[in-house]
């Protein structure tokens, strides 16, 4: 006997889904793995805790399920880097790409940060799968431009490192940033610094 195809969910299913994981994303990216629970998740999605379960089989699903979605997101800016563009623009290119990701995902960044402080135990197998072998590829590039006197030579590992903290700083620490700058003013001003910054440290 001929099996049937598998029923494809419908649009309530698949709404309700999407309000489940976006729920889940603010939940999670203010309290964390541990001091996020199902019935918060419940409370912020508008449904109740029986029905987040038929969705899924509970918090860990849910999380792991956020955390895929982010890994494709977070390995974007880095993909893009061009190895034949050229040195300069492509580097401050990607560090305004990083933050951008940091202004319009905050929540997916304190996601992000908050697994690794973890030790990243539902992530790391991502990180040694997706982003290592990216990581390896694009540091390759970077030191065959400085290599070729296109850049000025520093520890690129290093050099990613600290693009990665000095634009995910304003996400992760947005309500630092919030008091301690006026509205509005950080998003011009840290583009500005971080161009400057940047520049000066890789001009060849």
């Amino acid at each position: 006997m001929k099996e049937s195809a598998p029923k494809k969910p419908s649009r309530i299913q698949l709404r309700n889904r999407s309000r489940i994981i976006e729920a889940a994303l603010e939940v999670f990216s203010q309290h964390g793995y541990r001091g996020a629970t199902l019935d918060q998740i419940a409370r912020e999605a508008g449904l109740s805790k029986p029905n987040i379960l038929y969705y899924f089989a509970g918090k860990e699903e849910i999380h792991v399920t956020l955390l895929n979605q982010l890994m494709e997101t977070w390995l974007d800016p880095l993909i893009e880097m061009d190895a034949n563009g050229e040195p300069l623009q492509e580097l401050l290119d990607y560090v305004q790409r990083k933050l951008d990701m940091a202004h319009d995902l905050p929540r997916e960044s304190r996601l992000f940060a908050n697994e690794i402080l973890q030790g990243a135990p539902r992530m790391k197998p991502h990180l040694h799968a997706s982003l290592k072998p990216l990581f390896d590829e694009k540091c390759a590039v970077i030191e065959g431009w400085m290599a070729e006197g296109r850049l000025a030579k520093v520890d690129v590992r290093h050099l990613i490192f600290s693009i990665w903290s000095s634009t995910q700083h304003y996400a992760d620490f947005e309500a630092q940033i919030d008091v301690l700058l006026p509205d509005g003013e950080d998003r011009g001003s840290a583009t500005q610094y971080l161009q400057n910054m940047f520049t000066k440290l890789l001009e060849p």
